[in-house]
């Protein structure tokens, strides 16, 4: 089997009712760092792979989202749709990048990104 260009697991992002508290757990029980971007959102370093947490005020069922990387946003979200996919929340912009969330065939949402 041919290795896939850009298909990696990339960045892992978590929901959070309380920034504050969640940073001072993981800093304390896995020593992770963390830099803040706005209010809403903090991003991690220090733990294997890259993350972030996004404050929501909903209960959290799942609350991780797994985000891949590719360089071609437009070519990817076909072919996920091609594939059997469903594409949930089309490209929009954020800081550094755009990116798109998606299901697969069993229901699981994740998320492809690229650079601007």
């Amino acid at each position: 089997m041919s290795k896939q260009v850009n298909s990696h697991i990339n960045y892992i992002e978590f929901k959070a009712n309380d920034l504050s508290v969640i940073k001072t757990f993981y800093t304390a029980a896995f020593g992770w760092s963390f830099t803040d971007y706005g209010l809403t959102y903090t991003a991690f370093s220090d733990a294997g792979v890259e993350g972030g947490f996004e404050i929501t005020e909903d209960k959290i069922v799942n609350g991780v989202l797994v985000i891949l990387h590719h360089e071609n946003l437009n070519l990817i979200k076909e072919k996920i749709v091609e594939s059997g996919g469903e594409i949930s929340l089309d490209i929009f912009s954020f800081p550094g990048g755009k990116r798109f969330h998606f299901k697969d065939p069993s229901g699981n949402e994740l998320a492809v990104w690229c650079e601007e």
